[in-house]
């Protein structure tokens, strides 16, 4: 998935090299505007893409499925826009320096819920397998179930590669499968499908062992205050 948002690093514009701005060498630490904490800073180009991505998934559901069989073409059309829009803002935030808390929180909401409505639809017309479909739409929904969970207990789950390869995969599935390409979307599928729940395994290790660190660290006057922040 793409770290986007608003908020600029620096007065001006930095130098970003091309592998760097495409998202292909990922290296170093997360820009400080996206980290826990940070100001959300909504307005900016990049969220900009974020709120109409988000705004045309439940056009994109609409219409298909009042499309006949659910191979529309405005239906696959507004998948593939969506899906594609997420390196969009991605891209311009390493562009433009705008990077913020807000986008990395809304990309991978907007991706999940592109990621379901596909899948509902694929699941509607039966299109794809629908307990493949079933098991992946349990997963997103586990991961934003955890992520909000993290959130609150001070974890920031952090995507791994296994959980960044297989966003591809698991969004072309329907894609295909929308288009008329069956065996290629159900070869994307079980594809997806093994990629991303290794990632949910090595998120829920990882988040694990985050909370036990802080656990250890926290003294006793520290917990109440913790446990009484989290519950607000």
């Amino acid at each position: 998935m793409t770290h986007a948002g608003g908020g600029r690093q620096s007065a001006g514009p930095r130098r970003v090299s091309r592998r760097r701005l495409f998202g292909v060498d990922r290296s170093g630490p997360s820009p400080t505007a996206t980290r826990a904490g940070q100001p959300l800073q909504p307005w900016t180009l990049p969220n900009a893409i974020g709120y109409v991505r988000a705004a045309l998934i439940p056009v994109f559901v609409v219409v298909a499925l009042s499309s006949r069989h659910g191979q529309n073409a405005l239906s696959v059309t507004l998948f593939a826009v969506i899906g594609w829009a997420d390196y969009a803002d991605g891209f311009a935030a390493r562009l433009t320096g705008q990077y913020s808390r807000l986008g990395t929180l809304l990309d991978p909401i907007v991706d999940r819920l592109l990621i379901v409505a596909g899948m509902a639809v694929c699941f509607d017309f039966s299109l794809l397998p629908r307990w493949a479909l079933l098991v992946a739409v349990a997963r997103e929904l586990l991961m934003l179930c955890l992520s909000r969970y993290g959130l609150r207990r001070g974890v920031d789950l952090k995507i791994n590669w296994p959980g960044r390869l297989g966003v591809a995969p698991i969004m072309g599935a329907p894609f295909f499968a929308m288009a008329g390409v069956h065996w290629l979307g159900l070869i994307l599928l079980y594809v997806g499908l093994a990629l991303t729940l290794t990632a949910t395994l090595l998120y829920v290790r990882r988040g694990i062992a985050e909370l036990r660190a802080g656990g250890r660290g926290l003294g006793p006057r520290a917990r109440p205050e913790r446990q009484a922040s989290s519950s607000d």
